[in-house]
C-alpha cells in the first residue's frame, strides 16, 4: 500500500505535472512546425532554388534505377534520403529558434527580485581578555 501512496505523491508533484503538460504541448508544437516546414518553407525554398522538391531527393545505393523515391521505397532499395534529412534539419532550426525566442521573452518578463539584505554577522562571544580590555578602556574614559 505504501508503494501506491509514494507513486501518488511522486505523480502529483508540481514538476511531474508541469513536465507532462510540456510534453503534450511540445508534441503539438512539433506537428505545427513539421507542417510549417513541409507545407510552407520547403516549397518556397524549392521554388527559389529552381523548382527543387527536397522531399524527393535521394541517393540510390542499389544496382537498379527507379523513376521516383516512392518506386525505390516500394522495391526496398537501399536509399540515402538526404532531402528528408534537410527537411528535418530545417524543422530543428525552426524549433530551436522558437524556443530561444520564447525563453528570451520569459526572461524579459520575469521581474528581477531585489537582492536580500545581507544579515550582519553575529558578534563573537567575548573572552575574558576582551571583557578585561573593555573595562580598562571604560575606566580610562572616566578618568579623562
Amino acid at each position: 500500500m505504501s508503494f501506491l501512496r509514494e507513486f501518488k505523491e511522486f505523480a502529483m508533484r508540481g514538476n511531474v505535472v508541469d513536465l507532462a503538460v510540456g510534453v503534450i504541448i511540445g508534441g503539438a508544437f512539433g506537428k505545427i512546425v513539421e507542417s510549417f516546414v513541409k507545407d510552407v518553407v520547403m516549397p518556397l525554398l524549392g521554388r527559389l532554388l529552381g523548382q527543387v522538391d527536397f522531399k524527393h531527393l535521394y541517393i540510390n545505393l542499389g544496382d537498379k534505377t527507379y523513376e521516383s523515391l516512392e518506386a525505390a521505397e516500394k522495391a526496398g532499395a537501399p536509399l540515402v534520403k538526404y532531402g528528408a534529412f534537410i527537411n528535418t534539419c530545417v524543422d530543428f532550426i525552426i524549433v530551436a529558434f522558437a524556443i530561444f525566442v520564447a525563453i528570451k521573452a520569459i526572461n524579459r518578463l520575469k521581474r528581477s527580485e531585489p537582492p536580500a539584505p545581507e544579515a550582519e554577522p553575529a558578534p563573537a562571544p567575548e573572552s575574558d581578555e576582551v571583557k578585561l580590555l573593555r573595562e580598562i578602556r571604560d575606566t580610562l574614559r572616566e578618568r579623562t
